[in-house]
């Protein structure tokens, strides 16, 4: 059975950053292997397009540049925050809210997101909301595992969640 649309999709791979040299940042076994539902929406569509097709047993071994990937850094997703944000009970935990650390934060239409403390001023935090993987060209080189039929549970699972996640296009995928 061929990789394509609606298809559960388990592969293995090494993901390594081509900007740094080559070191790895991710490697993914058989014994756990990644597994998505093709066509849904939860992978980089260009990774998708380069394992459109393939087989069980097929080899792969691909590049993406950042803006096919993540895209690049932007500077205007580094932001300084008012200190207050990060009170509760009128304190700062400083044990969460340090230098390094990521917090997930909403932004101002109720979406989560992470971002990353660069610095701790006395009355700011710099955060980087920048994807962790921003503005890096990554280097994919795998297996395809296995490949079957998604089921209808499957399927009405990721359509819920595209319905609760995705109020952009009204759970209509091909829009946004």
């Amino acid at each position: 059975m061929m990789i394509e649309k609606n298809k559960v999709v388990e592969l293995t791979y090494e993901l390594k950053d081509q900007t740094a040299n080559g070191e790895t940042i991710e490697k993914v076994t058989e014994e756990r292997p990644l597994t998505f539902i093709f066509g849904a929406g939860l992978m980089i569509p260009k990774f998708e397009s380069n394992i459109e097709g393939m087989n069980p047993g097929d080899d792969f071994e691909f590049e993406l540049k950042s803006q096919e990937a993540y895209g690049s850094k932007s500077e205007e997703m580094i932001m300084d925050l008012p200190l207050n944000v990060f009170e509760v009970d009128g304190k700062v935990n400083y044990d969460i809210v340090k230098e390094g650390a990521m917090i997930p934060m909403m932004d101002k239409a109720g979406n989560r997101i992470n971002g990353v403390v660069l610095e701790i001023g006395d009355e700011a935090v710099k955060m980087d909301f920048n994807h962790p993987m921003a503005g890096r060209d990554l280097h994919f080189k795998g297996n395809v595992l296995n490949v079957r039929e998604a089921t209808d549970e499957e399927l009405a699972a990721i359509q819920h969640n595209h319905d609760e996640d995705c109020s952009s296009c009204n759970g209509n995928c091909s829009e946004c």
